[in-house]
């Protein structure tokens, strides 16, 4: 099991990666700033703080399981943005 800074550091970069993609996919279709690539950088910032308040959760009572559910999260919704991404491409 990967410690608990590893898990923030992976959630830092995953979600730092996705913003970094809207930027990229805005300046190659000339739409800086749009309304669908702001939203997706606020869902990814709104992502970041949920599983960042989750990880540093102290209260719960199995944390190795309480860290996997934090990683499939983290998952789910990254898919779920680079989805978005993608379409902002199109």
């Amino acid at each position: 099991m990967a410690s608990i800074r590893d898990l923030k550091k992976e959630i830092n970069n995953v979600l730092g990666d996705i913003i970094e993609a809207v930027y990229l996919v805005e300046n190659s279709h000339q739409m800086e700033g749009s309304k669908e690539g702001t939203a997706i950088i606020d869902k990814a910032i709104e992502t970041f703080d949920q599983l960042i308040a989750r990880v540093n959760d102290r209260e719960v009572e199995d944390l190795k399981s309480h860290l996997k559910a934090v990683r499939a999260t983290l998952e789910q919704e990254a898919n779920d943005l680079v989805v978005r991404v993608n379409k902002l491409g199109e």
